[in-house]
């Protein structure tokens, strides 16, 4: 399980946008938002480079923490 800290999210429509976001990733799976520690836990069939990640969670609004 990979966890990354994400900025801006404040709302239940925020966890849904990463999780959709991630989500789009092919070889992510089981994706959890926590949105009071600011933080997205996710599996991976291999490792996602940070730059991809990145592209996701800011197409979605947000940035990376």
């Amino acid at each position: 399980m990979r966890t990354i800290k994400i900025k801006g999210m404040q709302c239940s429509h925020c966890v849904k946008a990463v999780e959709g976001a991630l989500g789009e990733i092919e070889g992510v799976s089981d994706i959890r938002v926590d949105l009071k520690k600011g933080e997205a836990s996710f599996e991976e069939v291999r490792p996602v480079p940070l730059s991809i990640l990145a592209r996701q969670i800011e197409k979605a609004g947000y940035e990376l923490g």
